[in-house]
């Protein structure tokens, strides 16, 4: 990642003004107010006024809209502001006097998600120089601390996520956990491979990943500080590759479908971000880790599956793998970790772009505490979500004569059903638990504010916002 400081003096390069819609002048003087005078929708959050200064010191001026002046707007003008220059440019942001220090980690967040390039691309990542001139710097410092724990998490969600298939296998996902976790103190990594997967039961996980030549993981990250009094167990669907299996899907299916794993890499990006921060609550995040793959040994239509809390699924379509593997990880979880609250995140249904667009995630709940919280946290951190209901008139199309349940219905209300069949695996912890379908927002197909093209690490931005939250 490129460095964001802090200085009380000018630099050199681009200068940028943010400005609200009510006091487009912040900071400016009677020859910006002139430039203005006669611009379009100043203030607007991410609008961006360019102004050149030939041979004049700064030699270029940018007005950053905040819009209303909350964290959104501070976030789209970080962002704005940065694409608006070249890469080889150095960025002087001039902060108000009176700026919040909610305002200036919006606005680093905006600089930092909005210069994100995949690590192994052609181009390399983004070199640029920035600098955010205060007359306190000190005030600022934790802000600035906090949005860089909170975009490196969200980079290396990204760059799991955009990681092409042909190297992002389970066994390559886990190697990624294991190496960052060696570099925080206090976090632990558990892998689970295929033998003990087997003796322990994860039947979901072993079905949807038998067809591969790269057998399945379960991955279980520990963030566990001393005197820690809340425990939040993070679940995250993590199919490396959906090619649908045996219920294959057509090319434009499955071309984008290295996202797949979007909910695993969240969450992981989630438990490293809470030891860097080092939030005085308990974490522990399970990814199961599988490719679904079309071969000899793959799954089938109809087989019965038996998963880890002993109940069966009948599977008569192998497209719908996700939930599979996070009924196995959510039984491990309430059956034995002892969590307070239960959060799934999964890249788990079409149904959900159908119903909310591309930029918002379903969210499924019990809890309307949890649900209310979750919904602050993402609004605050900039991903949107909706909350959809949980109908117990729906189970009904979850019956199955082979087993206790059938997993893919087809009977409608895709990302409803699919949602009430998880819950079938949390016990007596359903009323403590949150699911998030988020396919849509995963993958932006172009750069749109502080989203990259690509895989947007959707998620991980938002529970951080909520641990932390929740350990203030």
């Amino acid at each position: 990642m490129f460095a964001i400081r802090l200085v009380t003096t000018s630099g050199p390069g681009t200068h940028v003004l943010p400005a609200d819609s009510s006091r487009v002048l912040a900071g400016g003087d009677e020859e910006t107010a002139e430039l203005l005078r006669t611009a379009d929708e100043p203030g607007r959050a991410g609008a961006v006024q360019v102004f050149p200064r030939p041979l004049r010191t700064p030699a270029k001026l940018l007005i950053a809209g905040i819009g209303a002046g909350d964290e959104a707007g501070w976030r789209a003008a970080g962002a704005a502001a940065l694409r608006a220059v070249p890469a080889d440019e150095p960025l002087h942001v001039v902060l108000p006097a009176d700026a919040e220090p909610a305002a200036v980690r919006a606005l680093a967040e905006g600089l930092w998600f909005a210069g994100y390039r995949f690590r192994d691309a052609v181009s390399g990542p983004r070199s640029v120089e920035v600098t955010l001139q205060t007359s306190t710097p000190d005030a600022y410092a934790e802000s600035l601390a906090v949005a860089r724990a909170t975009a490196e998490a969200t980079w290396l969600a990204r760059d799991l996520t955009n990681t092409p298939a042909s190297l992002k296998n389970p066994e390559w996902f886990a190697s990624q956990v294991v190496a960052e976790a060696a570099r925080r103190e206090g976090l632990t990594v558990v892998v689970r491979e295929t033998d003990q997967l087997r003796a322990e039961g994860f039947g979901g996980l072993l079905a949807v990943g038998g067809g591969s030549a790269t057998p399945p993981r379960l991955v279980e990250a520990s963030w566990r500080p001393e005197g820690a009094t809340k425990h939040v167990v993070l679940v995250g669907k993590g199919i490396t590759f959906d090619t649908g299996g045996l219920t294959i899907k057509p090319r434009e299916g499955m071309k984008l479908m290295k996202k797949d794993m979007g909910g695993a890499a969240a969450i992981i990006g989630a438990v490293l971000g809470a030891a860097d921060l080092r939030l005085p609550v308990r974490v522990t995040a399970l990814a199961p880790l599988a490719e679904n793959a079309v071969s000899g040994s793959a799954y089938r239509p109809g087989d019965i599956i038996t998963h880890w809390d002993g109940t069966t699924s009948e599977s008569t379509n192998s497209d719908a793998e996700g939930r599979l593997v996070l009924a196995d990880a959510l039984g491990y979880a309430v059956g034995t970790l002892e969590p307070d609250v239960v959060i799934d995140l999964a890249t788990l249904t079409g149904a959900n772009a159908v119903a909310l667009g591309k930029r918002t995630a379903a969210l499924y709940s019990h809890d309307d505490e949890l649900a209310a919280a979750l919904f602050a946290a993402g609004e605050a951190a900039g991903e949107r979500m909706w909350r959809l209901p949980l109908p117990d008139e729906y189970k009904e199309y979850l019956a199955s004569d082979m087993a206790d349940r059938h997993s893919s219905p087809t009977r409608g209300a895709g990302s409803v059903v699919a949602a009430l069949y998880l819950g079938e695996f949390l016990g007596d912890k359903v009323g403590s638990w949150a699911h998030l379908d988020m396919s849509a927002p995963s993958w932006s197909e172009k750069p749109d504010g502080d989203l990259p093209q690509g895989a947007t690490g959707w998620g991980t931005r938002t529970l951080l916002r909520y641990l932390s939250e929740i350990s203030a």
